[in-house]
């Protein structure tokens, strides 16, 4: 009997994706009507690199595809500080509205159906999120999310304040920045 030697050298995809949505779109022709499919898919590498796409094909399989590679092209970076995010985050996005809070180790990831897909591939263990906004629509809900998460990383990305500085003086603004006021009589 003869063994078959694999190649092992090939490299497995380093993203886990997760079809968030998927829809039957249509649109009506002078024949009649024709028929695709819009997905909307979530990547991300449970590492801190998370993504959305959103693609349309003919059939279920081709429009997840495409949606994949989409996702691929809109990854962004999370900051992410042992299992959760660094501080208390909200974003809108078009009728959706999220909020993002750190949460303890061991905590657990509480957040529902869009936000709660996008923060586990993305990587955080243990967060709270709400949805503030009245939309049920998933799409907007997962991009309101990626809105939050890239607030977070600039505001992460800032230098924090020495304690030096905290203690010169606090009515002075953080960097040695000085705030001048002048009150000019209304009658002079």
């Amino acid at each position: 009997m003869q063994q078959r030697s694999f190649d092992r050298n090939v490299r497995k995809d380093e993203f886990k994706d997760k079809v968030l949505d998927l829809r039957r779109v249509t649109r009506v022709t002078a024949g009649g009507k024709r028929f695709r499919f819009r997905a909307t898919v979530v990547i991300g590498d449970e590492r801190g690199r998370v993504g959305v796409g959103v693609a349309k094909g003919l059939d279920v399989a081709q429009a997840v595809a495409k949606g994949r590679s989409e996702a691929k092209k809109t990854l962004i970076t999370v900051p992410i500080v042992g299992r959760t995010i660094a501080h208390q985050v909200e974003a809108k996005f078009s009728a959706a509205q999220v909020r993002i809070k750190p949460a303890k180790e061991g905590h657990g990831l509480i957040a529902g159906g869009a936000v709660r897909i996008v923060l586990s591939l993305a990587g955080v263990r243990d967060a709270t999120a709400k949805c503030l906004g009245r939309t049920p629509n998933k799409l907007t809900n997962a991009l309101a999310t990626i809105e939050a998460l890239r607030k977070l990383k600039q505001i992460a990305n800032r230098k924090p304040a020495s304690p030096a500085r905290l203690a010169e003086d606090p009515a002075k603004p953080a960097g040695g920045a000085q705030i001048v006021s002048e009150i000019v009589p209304s009658g002079a």
